[in-house]
């Protein structure tokens, strides 16, 4: 089941996401079960010649084969919020003093103007969650392993010309926080204070 899935029910979003910890960039859910998050960049199959396709369905076959564990690919579309950068572009025109880059800045911000208000602005990032079962409970195990199926899936992408990075704490719970309350997430960031007490605070009579 997708870990980014919302549920029907209305209960809070950690009940929904099951969420037990974040540390080291490694998602905790109950039942000893975690997950690392690589964000990973597109590639246009289509504008590439014959002979590069062909090639890089070759080399996708053969990542594909070198998996060391089952991996779920997210494609999160989102609407980009675009007041804060043209408020800086107004900031930038009542500081700006040559009259050349007034005047460019004048018509560049009608231009952006025009374009968001006749035009959703979308933004698309790929993630790729690896999952992992742990019976026990030994954290440094579970770290090391993530790190090793995590190292195997960048250098089978990087074959195929991606560039991938791998999500930190803050940024898989921001990642959570955009999904499941994306009105609040466009005004509120989450902050390391609020990773804190996800850590330190669990769900009363639940089963871990």
């Amino acid at each position: 089941m997708s870990i980014l899935r919302k549920s029907s029910k209305k209960v809070s979003s950690r009940r929904q996401i099951n969420i037990k910890g974040v540390k080291d960039g490694i998602l905790m859910l109950p039942k000893h079960e975690y997950r690392a998050i690589i964000e990973v960049s597109s590639l246009n199959f289509e504008l590439k010649s014959e002979d590069e396709q062909d090639i890089l369905i070759d080399t996708y076959e053969g990542f594909l084969n070198s998996l060391p564990c089952p991996l779920q690919i997210i494609v999160r579309i989102r609407e980009l919020d675009m007041s804060k950068y043209l408020t800086d572009l107004k900031l930038r025109l009542e500081d700006e003093k040559e009259d050349i880059y007034i005047e460019q800045l004048k018509n560049y911000s009608q231009f952006v103007g025009n374009l968001v208000a006749d035009n959703r602005i979308l933004s698309r990032r790929f993630y790729i969650v690896l999952p992992f079962s742990a019976k026990g409970g030994d954290f440094e195990a579970v770290k090391e392993q993530l790190k090793i199926n995590v190292d195997i899936v960048n250098k089978g992408l990087t074959r195929l010309g991606m560039h991938t990075r791998r999500l930190a704490s803050l940024e898989m719970l921001d990642l959570f926080h955009s999904f499941y309350n994306p009105e609040q997430a466009k005004r509120q960031a989450i902050t390391e204070s609020v990773l804190r007490l996800v850590n330190s605070s669990y769900i009363k009579g639940e089963k871990i």
